[in-house]
């Protein structure tokens, strides 16, 4: 297991984030989700903290993040979705006719602590594939 340190503290502080556009909408997509990486990435570097992996999925996103505990998730998480907002908005205009604000309120958070870190990586690089078999039983 590799930690991380700032001046005060040694840490390892994994979280799982999953959130969603406003209505669930399927809006990632068409040059939007990669944007959105770079974004999300871009982000992450400039605060200091991990992406370890991330899936976009056209109506929500996963992201396995490494945060500071002193930065805190929350804040991360919020930045990240205020930047990106404001950032895919500007550049995509149709997404502002489709909705009144890019992201729900409210995410989806969990510690990594308790499952193997190869485990929660594989499902989520796994997310695009169970979709598309889940579309195909639903057929």
């Amino acid at each position: 297991m590799k930690y991380k340190s700032n001046n005060n503290i040694v840490y390892s502080c994994k979280y799982h984030v999953v959130f969603c556009p406003k209505y669930r909408r399927s809006v990632l997509k068409n040059g939007v989700d990669t944007r959105l990486k770079e974004i999300i990435y871009e982000t992450a570097n400039d605060m200091e903290c991990e992406i370890l992996e991330l899936e976009i999925m056209p109506d929500h996103v996963h992201i396995l993040i490494e945060v500071d505990p002193q930065f805190g998730v929350h804040k991360a998480i919020k930045r990240i979705k205020g930047r990106s907002s404001r950032f895919l908005r500007q550049e995509f205009p149709w997404l502002k006719s489709r909705l009144p604000s890019l992201w729900t309120n409210s995410y989806f958070v969990s510690t990594v602590g308790g499952a193997p870190i190869e485990v929660v990586k594989k499902y989520i690089e796994n997310q695009k594939w169970n979709e598309k078999d889940d579309y195909r039983k639903k057929k």
